[in-house]
């Protein structure tokens, strides 16, 4: 099953612009593995935490807010309104099974941020490396979480859906 194309966009958009300028630490693929039982990442954050065990896990990684289901933003962890009805999400993108940074990728291709899709959608790219995009979005409602997902996007599996993303006008 693939995934609605306008939250692929807005999660991907959202990606782009998180962190600008900004060095943060890349979460590991295992960082984005639920414990699907008790409903927890694995640095122990579950459904009912609270934004300071929330910022203790994540607050040095790269962060984007939703506010009210509007485009994700990058705000500093103190500027985020945890007692609104938010969505956080914590995206990274794996080349060949390491994160990467969006810098980091463009300047190992010499790209600019605009030519990234293009990139890591691009059958001669894609024939040389495995890239996954990860991401976990956890939604707040009223201070504490109420959900978490965690999901990816594997771009070898199937180039030409994001290659179609690229041309959909984002709305």
């Amino acid at each position: 099953m693939k995934p609605n194309k306008s939250i692929l966009i807005v999660l991907f958009l959202a990606f782009l612009l998180t962190a600008c300028g900004k060095e943060t630490l890349l979460l590991e693929a295992s960082d984005y593995e639920l414990n699907q039982s008790s409903h927890t990442t694995s640095k122990g954050i579950g459904i009912g935490g609270t934004p300071e065990e929330f910022l203790a896990a994540y607050g040095s990684y790269e962060i984007a807010t939703s506010i009210e289901y509007g485009p994700f933003e990058a705000l500093e962890p103190k500027e985020i309104p945890f007692t609104e009805s938010i969505r956080t999400i914590l995206p990274t993108f794996f080349i060949d099974g390491l994160p990467a940074s969006i810098e980091q990728i463009c300047t190992e291709n010499e790209i600019e941020r605009t030519q990234l899709l293009s990139l890591l959608s691009s059958e001669e790219y894609l024939q040389k490396h495995k890239v996954v995009y990860h991401y976990m979005i956890f939604t707040w409602e009223d201070g504490l979480i109420s959900d978490i997902h965690s999901e990816f996007m594997d771009y070898n599996e199937d180039a030409s859906y994001y290659e179609d993303l690229e041309a959909e006008p984002a709305k």
